[in-house]
């Protein structure tokens, strides 16, 4: 029994995390994952939401990429890498991950009890302008997509870069919705000035 449980935790650290450096881009994850779900209770009040049936835009590609960004999918399939990183390029993606992760609870705590992980009306919900929402109006799927592109490509296999543009998609899909959603919540007159000044996902791209 415990030879089948150690079987089993070495196939988990698998993949492409099993060696120094690399391990860096699953921990960097995992802490965030953890620290994130363990936040959820710092939220506020919902008063409206997206129905989840009308959210399948974004989390069809978003869960279909999250498959195919996993180590265990590339090792399953017998996959190799498309390049091999040195030691320093390695540390350097890692720093692109943790950088873009970094960015996204800059981007919670500033947006404080209006954060939520479905699209939603929070109570008291108002325009945030300021801090990281001055550079992007969506910086949680800006960060999340800057570590997620690091990681694909520090991974280099077909269905970690594939998994990761299409995490990508879906967040961009997710970042419309939203859009739309608290046009007609917060208001065309508030939110549409905002969306006039500030890029949506790339800062200092021209505004829409």
């Amino acid at each position: 029994m415990l030879h089948d449980l150690s079987q089993w935790f070495a196939f988990l650290w698998s993949g492409w995390t099993s060696a120094w450096p690399t391990q860096l881009l699953p921990l960097i994850w995992i802490a965030w994952l953890i620290s994130w779900d363990m936040a959820s209770f710092w939220s506020g009040r919902t008063e409206k939401h997206v129905m989840i049936w009308d959210s399948r835009a974004y989390l069809v590609p978003i869960i279909a990429g999250a498959i195919l960004l996993m180590p265990w999918t590339a090792q399953i399939l017998g996959e190799k890498p498309l390049w091999h990183l040195s030691n320093g390029g390695t540390y350097v993606f890692a720093g692109l991950t943790l950088a873009g992760t970094s960015f996204t609870w800059w981007a919670r705590i500033y947006l404080g009890r209006f954060w939520s992980n479905a699209i939603t009306r929070k109570e008291g919900h108002q325009v945030i302008d300021t801090g990281p929402y001055g550079l992007v109006r969506h910086p949680i799927y800006t960060g999340l997509i800057g570590a997620i592109l690091a990681t694909g490509a520090a991974v280099a296999t077909v269905t970690a870069l594939l998994g990761a543009l299409l995490i990508t998609f879906g967040l961009w899909q997710k970042a419309r919705m939203e859009e739309g959603f608290l046009t007609t919540e917060l208001g065309a007159d508030a939110y549409g000035r905002y969306c006039r000044r500030v890029p949506m996902l790339v800062p200092y791209l021209p505004h829409r």
